[in-house]
């Protein structure tokens, strides 16, 4: 069977003037995965990431600490959702309960943040405002779910792939995996959120590729962390 491993960035720099850089925890848990992968004897035939930055330099990481030259290849699939559109889109409304002009990303502290991110997720993935958003829920999910296809493909029947990704779109592949028809959207979306929410920074996700299609094996490993370098955001 194929093998494909969804790794998630390494922890972003919250609050700071370029979210999309990993800081020094995040380079070290990077570091961390790729020498814990190579202690396994894990060595990628392929590497697939998104286009952002913290997952280039999470690559980056990776390719470090386990000592790998394999090639990497950019598929955008990959990319997480605007969450800073997404929770602007709520802030506009006056719902957040917080004044026109804040900066939420980065002049709440974490607490406030998580609160509004959590309303505005809400009403994102209800699909009853789509147009007021670039990429609507339904969008995002058929997006992740064409590269989790090429991601299975690219293993093959006895391949390795590994994927540098974001929470979000992690998330989205796994309760696609889980509830692969989609039936209630509903459903779809407390799945969805549930796997966002508790998914660690630099974690792997395995997902098998065989005879019958892809299964998810693991969700969320995370041993090569410990107390400092474990975080969620």
């Amino acid at each position: 069977m194929g093998v494909v491993l969804l790794v998630r960035h390494g922890q972003a720099s919250f609050g700071a003037d370029d979210y999309d850089v990993l800081s020094e925890t995040g380079w070290e848990q990077s570091r961390l995965l790729g020498a814990w992968l190579a202690e396994r004897q894990v060595t990628p035939d392929a590497v697939l990431r998104g286009d952002m930055r913290r997952h280039r330099e999470t690559a980056e990481g990776m390719a470090a600490g386990g000592g790998w030259a394999t090639d990497v290849e950019v598929d955008a699939g990959w990319n997480e959702f605007d969450h800073v559109g997404v929770v602007d889109a709520l802030h506009r409304t006056g719902a957040a309960g917080f004044p026109a002009g804040l900066q939420l990303d980065r002049d709440l502290d974490r607490r406030d943040f998580q609160r509004v991110f959590e309303l505005a997720i809400t009403r994102w993935t209800g699909g009853e405002y789509d147009a007021e958003y670039p990429e609507s829920y339904a969008a995002f999910l058929a997006r992740v779910r064409g590269a989790l296809d090429r991601a299975c493909a690219a293993a093959g029947p006895g391949g390795t792939v590994v994927v540098v990704s974001s929470g979000g779109p992690i998330a989205a592949a796994c309760a696609a995996l889980v509830d692969p028809t989609g039936d209630d959207p509903a459903t779809l979306a407390r799945l969805w959120a549930r796997f966002n929410t508790v998914t660690v920074n630099s974690s792997v996700t395995r997902v098998v590729v065989g005879s019958t299609g892809a299964r998810m094996l693991t969700f969320n490993e995370h041993a090569h962390l410990e107390r400092e370098t474990l975080t969620y955001r």
